[in-house]
């Protein structure tokens, strides 16, 4: 048994080592994946390389691997035991009501081992991308001339709400602030969390403001390289999807907050090794921080901000949102707004100008028939 190969960079773009290892890490575990399918679909492989973005196509193919397992385990639509061995005329003889007998089972679905049964629930935004994933499948075999027919017409149309009916979630001023405590101070950590707290609050002070400052995608900062920033012209720079790069610059807070880590908590370079070296943000084992970790760790302070369940915590996705509400709220113009959060279309951005923090509260603060009951004034608050 061979030992695993180590992998080397030979990188003469002008982007750093860590983007594209990033990429060519995604590009292996779609080769991956490609391998366990049947060979009359690399033509599909071939359009979702050169059209879709890596995590986009990564996706795509994970749902066409599962939508192969379902044929093989859950039906008698090939006589195949397993993906790469279905046939191109198992595939044309498939029709769309099979396809969303498929999605439905998509719904709720259980995974049987040895020790548990794991019961999988996907909402209708995951199912209506299984959905694309498997029609972007079938009309492209029949583009190839592989199946007879174009089966997508029939297949079951799945109600996704549209952006402005979604509840946009993030956090308020206040949240905010106490958060901004909780990360400065220790406050609201377990005693086991304050532990580890004192060995990363200037990391992780840095990773909450730079999130509530720009909106950066969770890939964005994680991606961050100390070599990224340039602090006599008090900028930095990221690299954004479809290998986009923009120039962030900086305000005192980040500027202090980036540099109190570098200065009195970050590894100094010599105790880093080759790959770990320029990365920015990293663990108590002195590596990049995975995005899971980040995650976790946004999740625990916007928790404690919230006063809520750790379970409860926030997603770097809803800093975004904070971000862009917040920007929004004090008054900036929605197309700055877009510029800096990289938003292709303006009417994403719109969704949170559309937005209205305090509007429901207000509204039901205005509504409080038990004081009026009472004889007292809703607005002065409660007499005890």
């Amino acid at each position: 048994m061979g030992t695993k190969k180590t992998v080397k960079i030979h990188n003469k773009s002008d982007r750093p080592d860590n983007i594209v290892m990033k990429e060519h890490e995604i590009a292996a575990q779609c080769e991956a994946i490609e391998k366990q399918l049947p060979s009359f679909m690399r033509g599909y492989f071939a359009y979702l390389k050169g059209n879709d973005l890596p995590m986009t196509r990564l996706a795509y193919l994970h749902d066409v691997k599962f939508f192969c397992d379902y044929l093989v385990d859950e039906t008698d639509l090939t006589a195949a035991d397993e993906p790469k061995k279905i046939t191109s005329s198992e595939f044309d003889a498939i029709k769309a009501v099979d396809v969303n007998i498929f999605i439905d089972y998509c719904r709720e679905y259980s995974v049987e081992t040895d020790k548990n049964v794991t019961v999988y629930e996907n909402s209708n935004k995951t199912l209506a991308r299984k959905k694309s994933s498997v029609s972007v499948l079938f009309k492209q075999l029949y583009r190839d001339e592989i199946i007879s027919k174009n089966i997508t017409d029939g297949f079951d149309p799945i109600r996704v709400p549209k952006p402005g009916e979604r509840e946009i979630k993030a956090l308020q001023d206040d949240e905010v602030m106490i958060m901004l405590d909780a990360v400065t101070s220790g406050t609201g950590l377990t005693p086991k969390e304050h532990q580890f707290w004192e060995k990363t609050k200037y990391r992780d002070k840095a990773i909450l403001i730079m999130f509530l400052t720009y909106g950066l995608r969770l890939s964005e900062l994680q991606q961050l390289n100390v070599s990224s920033f340039n602090f006599s012209r008090g900028e930095f720079k990221i690299f954004r999807k479809r290998g986009k790069e923009s120039i962030m610059p900086m305000n005192r807070s980040v500027s202090q907050v980036i540099s109190d880590y570098l200065k009195l908590e970050r590894a100094p370079e010599n105790e880093l090794d080759d790959m770990n070296k320029d990365a920015l943000f990293l663990s108590l084992q002195n590596k990049r921080m995975t995005e899971r970790a980040i995650r976790e760790l946004v999740k625990k302070y916007t928790s404690i901000g919230m006063k809520t369940s750790r379970n409860a915590g926030y997603s770097p996705h809803k800093l975004r949102a904070t971000a862009a509400t917040s920007l929004i709220g004090r008054g900036n113009s929605i197309f700055d707004v877009q510029a800096l959060l990289d938003h292709e279309q303006v009417t994403t951005t719109q969704l949170y100008a559309a937005h209205k923090m305090n509007v429901k509260r207000d509204l039901v603060n205005d509504m409080e028939w038990e004081l009026e009951r009472e004889g007292k004034d809703p607005k002065k608050g409660s007499d005890d």
